[in-house]
């Protein structure tokens, strides 16, 4: 027996046909635009995403000549599509780049303070749900007072393709609606965004029965589905305890915890897993600043990841220059959107491969950042520590990450964790019963991650520097 995943991404959507064991029988991804039509927004036109994800599912169907006994989805978080009482969407999904809502994410943090934001597992940020939909009421009332449905991504396309309209835990915990030890909608973040109570979903288990949807010219019996991360914990078959250490466009360092233990700190995010109310939940370090900070360097220098990977052959030195990453501003552990790179300690000896490899070692830094984060919250990580996602890949840069890190790393085969995941849950499943194997073990080296950790204290030394000068 098979089953279909649909992993509705912030660029693409990718469709797999999963064996009950989790094997991939076959996949497929299409992606679509993420659009900016002013400084620091992120919208994606909906009806992209449907049109994307009834063409990879044609694809995938057709190339395994599979009949999927059921289907499960997985998405992006914090962004809200509204739509109108036929699922048509009343203007583009904002999604959880977007930046317009500092304002609102500011006056959320004064009026209902930290220990209420703690208990709706993260610090008030523009791009989650609850400060997008304020924003909205306040400049586009109009098409608030349209809007039927406020739905997730997921949540949106799972209908627009035939299912029931529902939510579950794992992405109501991302949208600052949702009270994360409770388990239910908050009644005091949803009278401050404004937005009436009847436009939210119902909630039901990650796993529970969505109805049918029509994929691939035939009806399928689906589920509610995941937030992608807890579909990615689905599909590495994690238990409280564990965790792993995801390194792509950003980075996550996450931690399973069996009780909601809240951040109060705000330095993280707690998000529940996939399943029922109040079976699990997950402490993450959200770290934007890892490949898309490499991609922008890489173009400055017109150098290649194999050059600046090359770079590392001689290992960071002590003279090297220090980078900071944040290009774009920062999650974890500074939730500051207004964060922006420099260099220091440039001198006449600095060289081209110097200048390469101080980026990999800043992006390293800021992934290292989120593991201390997480780790001093009370979520310990069980070592070793899976690494998943493109950091996997080159063996100079994992042992740079164990060093940073200070703890030993695991490489992970499991590309396609979320839409895994997914499958998993349409088939009644929260957890993965024949979990991806690890490969080689990286443990950190005692001298140079003492070296590194001294660099990094220089860098959050400038980091806080610079936001003391601009506060």
């Amino acid at each position: 027996m098979t089953r279909l995943g649909i992993d509705l991404g912030t660029g693409s959507v990718k469709a797999a046909v999963v064996a009950d064991d989790g094997t991939v029988l076959a996949k497929a991804s299409r992606s679509y635009a993420v659009t900016s039509p002013h400084p620091g927004w992120a919208e994606s036109d909906p009806d992209e995403w449907l049109v994307a994800a009834r063409d990879v599912t044609d694809r995938v169907l057709g190339e395994s000549g599979e009949q999927p006994a059921s289907v499960g989805f997985s998405g992006q978080m914090h962004g809200v599509v509204l739509a109108d009482s036929q699922l048509a969407p009343l203007r583009p999904a904002i999604l959880w780049a977007d930046a317009r809502a500092a304002g609102q994410a500011h006056r959320m943090e004064a009026d209902l303070g930290g220990d209420q934001l703690s208990r709706l597992g993260s610090p008030a940020v523009p791009g989650f749900a609850a400060t997008s939909l304020a924003w909205l009421q306040e400049n586009e009332p109009e098409v608030m007072a349209r809007a039927a449905h406020a739905l997730q991504p997921k949540d949106w396309l799972r209908a627009a393709l035939g299912g029931e309209i529902a939510t579950e835990p794992s992405d109501a915990s991302g949208t600052l609606l949702f009270d994360v030890a409770d388990g239910q909608w908050s009644s005091a973040a949803v009278e401050w965004c404004g937005v009436n109570p009847a436009v939210l979903p119902g909630l039901r288990a990650s796993q529970s029965s969505a109805g049918a949807v029509t994929v691939g010219g035939v009806d399928i019996a689906s589920s509610v589905g995941g937030a992608d991360t807890a579909c990615v914990v689905a599909g590495l078959g994690l238990a409280a305890g564990e965790g792993f250490v995801a390194v792509g466009s950003g980075s996550q360092t996450v931690s399973l915890i069996d009780t909601p233990l809240l951040d109060p700190t705000l330095r993280t995010h707690t998000f529940a897993v996939a399943g029922d109310p109040r079976a699990g939940w997950y402490r993450i370090g959200a770290v934007q600043s890892a490949g898309l900070t490499l991609t922008a360097a890489l173009a400055w220098f017109d150098a290649t990841v194999e050059e600046a990977a090359a770079s590392l052959a001689q290992g960071v030195q002590a003279t090297d220059p220090i980078f900071i990453p944040y290009l774009s501003g920062e999650r974890t552990p500074f939730m500051v959107s207004s964060l922006r790179g420099s260099w220091v300690g440039l001198s006449l000896a600095t060289d081209r491969q110097a200048m390469l490899r101080s980026v990999l070692e800043g992006v390293a830094q800021a992934v290292a950042l989120g593991v201390s984060a997480v780790q001093e919250s009370g979520a310990p990580l069980a070592e070793p520590v899976p690494l998943v996602g493109g950091g996997t890949h080159d063996p100079a840069f994992r042992q740079l990450l164990a060093d940073a890190s200070g703890v030993a790393l695991t490489v992970t085969e499991a590309p396609d964790a979320a839409v895994v995941g997914a499958a998993l849950l349409g088939a009644g499943l929260t957890t993965n019963p024949v979990p991806p194997a690890h490969t080689v073990q990286i443990d950190p080296r005692a001298g140079v991650a003492a070296m590194l950790h001294d660099r990094r204290e220089r860098m959050v030394n400038e980091v806080m520097a610079a936001m003391e000068e601009n506060a």
